[in-house]
């Protein structure tokens, strides 16, 4: 895989139980590949950004993860205080129940209140949790993003019930045209999946498997 490519991946740990140690080698890692950035819970975005000084490697941190359903007070709050600490980027979970509730007007004010809170100084992705949702919610999500001025829909949080398939990064390229970002994570695994996701329409891969993928192997992790 050329650095190019590697290029395009959030190197990922999201996990509960992530460790001090663990996030030091995520940074170790992203360095040594060329990763884009790192991507951790906020509670490590200020060790991240100490780790990769003087580095290329962005530090990317999550809202309202991994369920969507904090309010979006809270998911505001969220926002300022992972860019007061250091963060580059954040991936929010949009409230997936009002969105099934048809209930867009409060699912776009909602994204709005994260993409306000970033105030420029953030890139904004919108993660729609396309394992819960019909074509036709996925459509809805995609276009309430836009509206709301996120910069990237993004499939998955990897803590659901699926990851990123070719057919979504197709449907939400479609929905969304060529100068919104798309990010595919979610059981991103391998090489030939990564070349599969872009090949659809994917700018960004998520992926805790991007060293095995870097190397032409096929990780073991669900994210």
């Amino acid at each position: 895989m050329t650095k190019n490519m590697a290029n395009l991946i959030d190197h990922t740990l999201l996990k509960a139980d992530a460790t001090k140690d663990q996030v030091e080698v995520l940074c170790q890692e992203a360095k040594k590949h060329g990763f884009f950035s790192v991507c951790v819970n906020s509670t490590w975005i200020e060790t991240a950004v100490e780790l990769l000084k003087g580095s290329d490697v962005k530090v990317c941190t999550v809202i309202g993860f991994p369920l969507g359903a904090s309010t979006s007070e809270t998911k505001g709050f969220e926002t300022k205080d992972a860019i007061q600490k250091g963060a580059h980027e954040v991936d929010m979970v949009i409230n997936i129940g009002l969105l099934k509730d048809g209930d867009d007007v409060t699912v776009e004010q909602d994204i709005r209140s994260v993409v306000k809170a970033a105030e420029g100084k953030a890139l904004v992705k919108v993660i729609i949790e396309t394992s819960l949702l019909t074509e036709e919610e996925k459509v809805r999500a995609c276009k309430l993003a836009v509206q709301a001025g996120a910069d990237y829909v993004k499939t998955s949080t990897g803590f659901s019930t699926g990851g990123a398939t070719v057919e979504d990064i197709t449907l939400m390229r479609e929905t969304v045209g060529p100068e919104i970002g798309v990010k595919a994570s979610g059981g991103v695994r391998n090489r030939e999946v990564v070349e599969a996701m872009v090949e659809a329409g994917a700018t960004r891969i998520g992926a805790s498997s991007s060293v095995a993928i870097v190397q032409g192997e096929t990780g073991t992790s669900a994210y």
